[in-house]
């Protein structure tokens, strides 16, 4: 296989420090040299732009993206509002508006760089447009059901859909896993999915979780009482033995669990959680802010040793499905929190968390040839990673796999 070798402003490996004018040799669909400046000659120049591994983005609902602006986010106290206007949205879509709307919500994943989403499929639905695309996915199917019979149901039509192993008498799976598409389940909240039916039969891969997410969630898992109550009663689906005595006692239950968690939101997860490794918090900032939420925790989580990485979440709730436009928003917001922090929130702490970071997440030799080319200001700093993460308009180009985008 012939190779190719490109060279950029600054190169940011992740695994490493940035390098100024350095090269990355690709050889066929993997990265076979990272190397700085004078090494070997570039075949190509891609002039004022920082190179960057693939962006990953472990949390988004794709099925959503014909909502953007049409559901605004309440204040943190009236969440459950704004779960009405999402289930009403999902309940007036046909299946063709559906599909549009992961085609629309994929296409600008992958406009911005996106090499590996983490998506919450509701039914499985995003399965047809990801499985297709030039990216890798894990796609956490969807469980809702707070009464064991309605969990189970759910987790049965999983399983014959994608052809588990559970389900033996089941015809070819509509859904089958490929080598860049997996399969993981996603216990949708504590309010929603019987998470006593959840913890026992966490049987594959990773799982993702909203979790403490607002301030009514916290009352319902503190006293069975608040908001809550009245809409699982709207929508017939209360059932009070589905929840446990408290948030710690919730939440304690889930990390002895073998497969790792992503915990998504947290907004209002007290910091000393029993949380450890395997296990990751999915902070998403921008949908965090528009709800009004107090400042999020994951500072302090981060200084205990905790994973943390950022997704965009929905367009129901978010401008874009743009996750370096999240680091940035956070870097706004925090000047001080460290710059090579941020970008490995949006690379490998990321594929980390979704199982991928084997194959991707940093330039290293070896690795999946996934890498973004972001456009530059044309200014210096003395950390370039102030360049990178300065709002800064222009096109990204990406490679997946060795070949650039179309």
């Amino acid at each position: 296989m012939s190779s190719q070798s490109f060279t950029a402003r600054w190169v940011f490996p992740v695994s490493g420090p940035p390098l100024a004018n350095a090269c990355v040799t690709v050889r066929g669909d993997r990265i076979e040299a990272v190397e700085p400046r004078g090494t070997r000659a570039a075949d190509e120049d891609l002039g004022n732009v920082a190179l960057i591994p693939g962006l990953v983005n472990p949390h988004t609902h794709l099925d959503l993206s014909g909502a953007r602006g049409l559901i605004p986010p309440t204040d943190p106290d009236h969440f459950t509002d704004w779960l009405r206007g999402v289930i009403a949205y999902r309940r007036a879509r046909s299946a063709e508006q559906t599909q549009t709307d992961i085609s629309t919500g994929l296409t600008e994943c992958l406009r911005f760089g996106t090499t590996l989403i983490g998506d919450i499929a509701a039914e499985g639905a995003s399965y047809p447009a990801i499985s297709q695309a030039a990216t890798r996915a894990v796609l956490f199917w969807e469980v809702i059901g707070l009464s064991e019979a309605r969990y189970q149901s759910v987790l049965d039509e999983f399983g014959l859909k994608a052809g588990l192993s559970w389900a033996s008498d089941a015809p070819p799976a509509l859904y089958p896993a490929t080598p860049y598409c997996r399969w993981a389940t996603s216990p949708h909240a504590p309010y929603s999915a019987n998470h006593n039916s959840a913890r026992a039969q966490l049987f594959m891969g990773n799982a993702a979780i909203h979790f403490a997410e607002s301030p009514a969630e916290i009352e319902l898992l503190t006293s069975k009482g608040g908001s809550f109550v009245d809409f699982l009663k709207e929508l017939g689906v209360w059932e009070p033995t589905a929840f446990t005595a408290g948030v710690r006692d919730f939440f304690a239950a889930w990390p002895q669990c073998a497969p790792p968690v992503l915990y998504v939101h947290c907004n209002y997860l007290p910091p000393d959680s029993p949380l450890a490794p395997p296990h990751t918090i999915v902070y998403c900032p921008r949908t965090h802010a528009a709800f009004g939420h107090p400042a999020h925790p994951f500072r302090e989580f981060l200084s205990r040793g905790v994973r943390v990485c950022l997704g965009t979440d929905g367009l129901a709730s978010n401008p874009d499905l743009d996750v370096l436009a999240e680091a940035r928003f956070v870097r706004g917001r925090y000047p001080d929190f460290p710059g090579d922090q941020l970008l490995r929130m949006v690379t490998l702490s990321g594929a980390e968390a979704l199982g991928w970071a084997d194959e991707c997440g940093s330039l290293e030799p070896g690795k999946s040839a996934d890498l973004v080319a972001v456009p530059l200001p044309d200014t210096d700093a003395s950390d370039p990673h102030e360049l990178l993460l300065a709002d800064h308009p222009g096109a990204r180009r990406t490679m997946f796999r060795g070949a650039w985008r179309a």
